[in-house]
């Protein structure tokens, strides 16, 4: 029914092929349900489809993730630590998160559940937005954690980093106001 696209000699999927192929990505990779939906299609779409009907791609998704191997929100909360940890502000995680296919809720949940990790105590969320760019800017070097002062170019394309890492400006500038050597050691 729907013909293979490429040149291979591979025989076209049936049910027990694509499930095994989706039980193999799921093995290997850490995904959440749109990205294993893509790989399917993607798959079918290579190699073809020897059966009738449509292709369960969807069933297939939904049984995997009803026994536990893709979760979206285990996946986004996963995600957005090791980008927080990074150094990586709320809007370039939220963009990587809606890019993996994790709902807006989703997402929100789990930068607001990395961002409460990040807090000192208080519950300030600038704080933590500050400690975030903080880790940024000792990554890059940049900031407090230059080694000498930026000149105004080099203070451009600080600012420039800070905002694509998805940092807010107010917090790119009080991160770029701090001298060479001003930031905690920690």
């Amino acid at each position: 029914m729907f013909p293979a696209t490429s040149k291979s000699r591979r025989p076209p999927l049936d049910r027990a092929a694509l499930d095994r192929l989706a039980l193999a990505y799921v093995a290997r990779f850490a995904t959440t349900r749109a990205r294993l939906s893509q790989y399917l299609d993607r798959k079918v779409e290579q190699r073809g489809w020897a059966d009738d009907g449509a292709p369960p791609v969807a069933a297939i998704v939904e049984r995997l993730a009803a026994l536990g191997y893709v979760d979206d929100r285990i996946f986004a909360r996963a995600r957005a630590n090791a980008l927080t940890r990074k150094g990586y502000g709320r809007r370039r995680v939220a963009a990587a998160l809606a890019g993996a296919g994790i709902d807006a809720d989703d997402a929100d949940a789990a930068i607001r559940g990395d961002r409460d990790d990040v807090e000192d105590g208080n519950g300030d969320a600038g704080d933590a937005a500050m400690t975030v760019a903080l880790a940024f800017a000792r990554r890059r070097r940049i900031g407090p954690f230059a080694s000498a002062p930026p000149d105004d170019a080099a203070r451009r394309r600080a600012f420039a980093a800070l905002m694509r890492a998805g940092h807010d400006p107010d917090v790119a500038r009080r991160v770029l106001a701090l001298a060479p050597g001003d930031a905690d050691p920690d």
